[in-house]
């Protein structure tokens, strides 16, 4: 007979991968911690596998847990999806939205994706700029709906996900040893330039520009080369560049959150791309780089 996962227990899986543990899962579950570890137990015996391994207080993914991540993400997604496309009632229209240059390859295509299959008569049309302009857009009505990265969260905002800045360099890259320190920054309207400035003061870290536009093309492409080390948050990374840690002795970055405003008064297209934004986020695990 054929057999079925409960998706509920992949989803405890999932945000216990995320949280780094069962405690942090219950929490955002909203169920107990013993709920929490008997789903875990069911699906290790339904899988006929042990998902996590203990190592000192925290809990670290076995090697089938690492084979089951990728597949679990999708089935939640997918069970997600499924459940918006027959609870939400179909929209037309045009939904204008504002994503900073910096998470829009990372963190927008899926969700764009998402929305079009449940929504295919609604057109998004993208508004790319820094967060600070992609603000003063929103307030004068230039995009209906807006994702920012900032260090602190503005009226009508919440934040959905926190993420550490980090320095960035190519693999195997030598930029970062350089005297004075070759700096990729983005244009003067963008989040991250003042906070790096600033921390290489705080260093006194000589650094000079390199390129200073807030597209990522040109970044990437001056990062690629390995002439310059450029700040970004650490989920945008691409694999091929390498996150410099410690050692590479480049002054700490802080936090930023990626925040949504999805304003009072919304049309229900709006509204729904917002729920989207938000379901693929809560339904995204928190992934590590490889660095």
């Amino acid at each position: 007979m054929p057999r079925n996962l409960d998706v509920a227990l992949l989803r405890a899986f999932l945000t216990v991968v995320e949280t780094g543990g069962v405690t942090h899962a219950a929490a955002a579950l909203g169920i107990s911690q013993a709920a929490v570890s008997q789903q875990i137990r069911r699906l290790e015996e339904a899988l006929e596998s042990r998902l996590f391994e203990r190592e000192g207080r925290r809990l670290a993914l076995a090697p089938a847990g690492e084979r089951l991540l990728a597949q679990a993400r999708r089935m939640v997604v997918q069970n997600d999806e499924l459940l918006a496309a027959m609870h939400t009632p179909p929209f037309e229209g045009e939904v204008r939205l504002g994503v900073p240059y910096d998470i829009i390859a990372s963190i927008v295509p899926p969700i764009l994706r998402g929305f079009a299959k449940v929504q295919p008569r609604v057109r998004v049309s993208l508004v790319c700029e820094d967060s600070r302009v992609v603000r003063a857009t929103l307030r004068s009505g230039g995009v209906d709906l807006a994702l920012t990265t900032e260090t602190e969260c503005g009226r009508h905002g919440e934040t959905l996900r926190t993420d550490r800045l980090v320095w960035v360099g190519a693999a195997g890259g030598d930029a970062h040893l350089k005297d004075p320190l070759p700096v990729s920054l983005g244009a003067p309207t963008c989040v991250f330039r003042p906070v790096a400035i600033e921390a290489l003061g705080k260093a006194r870290r000589d650094w000079r520009p390199v390129c200073e536009v807030s597209r990522l093309e040109p970044v990437y492409a001056v990062l690629e080369a390995g002439l310059a080390v450029a700040p970004l948050l650490r989920s945008s990374v691409p694999e091929r560049f390498e996150i410099l840690g410690r050692e590479a002795k480049l002054p700490p970055l802080p936090e930023f959150r990626i925040n949504l405003y999805a304003p009072p008064g919304l049309g229900p297209a709006a509204g729904d791309l917002a729920e989207h934004v938000r379901m693929a986020f809560s339904s995204r695990p928190r992934g590590l780089h490889n660095n």
